[in-house]
């Protein structure tokens, strides 16, 4: 059942529900969607998550009242919506050495060799289910929940942007340089965010994504 709450003075939550489910996570982002083809003065931002959509509004020039019955007759069409086919986003990976220091970690609490663990990770297609706590971060869904693991104990103090981590049933992408507490296992060279670009962001809720095992020497920073 979807529920509309206030969030603080200046957010409507949009909550369908406390699971993440691929289903759930769909018409979040169709009416993420829509709220943007459609906006009403003091719309600010919506921003996805798994299972919810935030409505951020600007109180000095929206009709509260009236955005709540905006998003709530737009959430009453959702299941007659057409899905945008998603964005398929290929994502090559050197696992192991340098930038994937966390493999043979991974491997030996899975009970599988590194080898076995790479051919798990690369084989599924992912869902960007929602951006993270960085500019960029995607939280995966569709990980095997057979190479899951733990997350460090202590994080790092410095993690480099393209570093492919695990933490849990989770895998991720580090988008900057920054601090973090997820096994890594692999590197790319793909730039997930980059500030000077006409679009900064390589990747949005709601597409796909699959990692492509490469050998150190095929890839090249930036490709």
């Amino acid at each position: 059942m979807t529920r509309i709450d206030f969030y603080g003075d200046t957010g409507i939550l949009v909550n369908f529900g406390g699971q993440i489910d691929p289903g759930i996570n769909q018409r979040v982002h169709n009416l993420s969607a829509l709220l943007e083809a459609n906006p009403l003065p003091g719309l600010v931002e919506v921003v996805p998550g798994y299972a919810s959509l935030l409505v951020v509004y600007d109180p000095s020039s929206a009709d509260v009242h009236e955005l709540v019955d905006h998003i709530r007759t737009w959430v009453d069409t959702l299941y007659t919506v057409d899905s945008q086919p998603a964005k398929l986003v290929e994502v090559p990976t050197h696992y192991g050495g340098e930038h994937g220091a966390d493999l043979d970690f991974v491997a030996r609490h899975a009970g599988l060799s590194a080898q076995r663990v790479i051919e798990i990770h690369s084989r599924a297609e992912y869902l960007v289910y929602m951006m993270g706590f960085s500019p960029g971060f995607p939280y995966l869904g569709g990980m095997d929940a057979a190479i899951a693991a733990p997350r460090l104990e202590t994080p790092r103090t410095r993690v480099p942007a393209g570093s492919v981590g695990i933490a849990g049933s989770q895998t991720g992408i580090y988008s900057i340089d920054s601090p973090g507490g997820w096994r890594l296992i692999g590197y790319t060279p793909l730039r997930l965010f980059d500030l000077n670009a006409p679009q900064p962001f390589l990747l949005k809720p709601g597409d796909r994504l699959r990692f492509i095992p490469v050998r150190e020497g095929e890839i090249r920073d930036g490709a």
